[in-house]
């Protein structure tokens, strides 16, 4: 049976415990392994005294504060080794305190400190051996392995941490930014169902107030057209929520077992269809033309095509107070061209139409499909849209 089930939860818990506790149980541990001479005074040959144990003790009462003070507990140990060591009554068999503030020197301390601490204690264990102990060479290097041992040991430590904290900081930056691209995506979303939600109900109402206020004309002397009025109402209202109910689909996801799937979108091939309505609808000599080679489009920008056209339209019949119109659409090799022209009444003369959310929204979703858009007076008067879209082929060299 492996031993990581039980390991890993118990590291965790020492991990998360009151730092003082467990610093206070491993300064007791230090002192049980150093006080273990005078519990077993037959095993060596040292001398011993109470100044002896009382220098132990320093060597492991420091460690309580080994990580609020780790240089100064390693200088309070290390004296205490070094006077231990000269007092020879005994000397540090194993300088067990020594090796649990090398190995925090190692991992909390700055470089100099580190440095400062492991020079000290080698040079130190190298001339306690020589002056006092008279050592063996095997004896050099068990002592000495040892002291580079705890301190390489506190390296990895510290290196383990420092990577740790960097994957967590990594982790941390792609989850703000992922945070902040859906942000932009909402809010692009957002933007974007608020141009399709204002194009529907400004046309729609646009017509409807259209054939509204004909309505009453034509209700006594034309009883025929005044029905055709308000049919055409209807089907504008209609319509509407037609296109409404599919943008709200979107926001909306809902289990319908019994309703058909939402439909697509309008684009081009709608534009036609577009264009006849508002000529039916308004009385509007209303006219689409086409030149150049069709070439595929975007889903995305056949969607602006489509509404680009049919707010320039809605503006037409809202403030130019024209008799004609004329939707173009001009192919080139990498773009197609759409330019809505009228014969009303120009910007100059109605200033409703230098700005607002109509005109705004045609130049957000150009830019959003990669084009640009241009407004204002015709070459022979009235109001002018010229909106330029790149092809399928060239999307994503505009949008970089």
């Amino acid at each position: 049976m492996s031993a990581q089930p039980w390991f890993t939860p118990a590291l965790e818990r020492l991990r998360t415990a009151n730092p003082y506790a467990v610093d206070t149980a491993l300064a007791t541990l230090v002192l049980f392994a150093a006080s273990l001479q005078w519990i077993f005074p037959d095993e060596g040959d040292d001398r011993l005294s109470w100044q002896g144990f009382l220098l132990a003790v320093g060597t492991a009462v420091p460690l309580v504060w080994r990580r609020r003070a780790p240089f100064l507990s390693a200088c309070a140990v290390s004296a205490a080794t070094t006077t231990m060591a000269v007092h020879h009554a005994p000397p540090p068999d194993v300088a067990y305190g020594g090796l649990v503030v090398l190995y925090t020197v190692a991992v909390v301390c700055p470089p100099w400190q580190r440095r400062l601490m492991l020079v000290g204690w080698l040079v130190g264990a190298s001339s306690s051996m020589s002056v006092m102990e008279h050592a063996q060479p095997f004896e050099y290097a068990f002592q000495l392995l040892t002291i580079v041992s705890a301190y390489g040991f506190g390296v990895l430590a510290r290196v383990q941490r420092a990577y740790t904290a960097a994957l967590e900081d990594r982790a941390r930056r792609l989850e703000r930014e992922r945070a902040a691209d859906t942000a932009r995506a909402l809010a692009q979303e957002r933007a974007r169902i608020a141009r399709d939600m204002h194009d529907i109900l400004a046309h729609a109402v646009s017509l409807m107030v259209v054939q509204a206020e004909a309505g009453p004309v034509v209700v006594r002397s034309d009883p025929a057209r005044a029905e055709a009025v308000f049919d055409a109402i209807a089907g504008a209202g209609r319509d509407a929520m037609t296109q409404l109910r599919r943008i709200l689909g979107v926001l909306k996801e809902e289990r319908r077992e019994d309703c058909s799937p939402r439909l697509p979108q309008p684009g081009l091939a709608a534009l036609a269809a577009l264009v006849r309505q508002v000529g039916e609808s308004t009385g509007l000599r209303a006219e689409l033309r086409t030149s150049g080679q069709p070439r595929p489009l975007h889903p995305d920008t056949e969607v602006a095509v489509y509404r680009v056209a049919q707010e320039a339209l809605t503006n037409t019949v809202k403030h130019a107070y024209a008799a004609s119109a004329t939707v173009e659409l001009s192919w080139a090799e990498d773009a197609l061209t759409l330019t809505v022209t009228d014969d009303g009444r120009g910007p100059a003369d109605t200033p409703s139409r230098d700005g607002g959310h109509g005109l705004i929204g045609i130049r957000e979703r150009a830019a959003a499909c990669g084009g640009s858009a241009d407004t204002g007076r015709g070459p022979a008067g009235g109001f002018r849209v010229v909106v330029r879209l790149p092809t399928a082929a060239d999307r994503q060299a505009a949008l970089g």
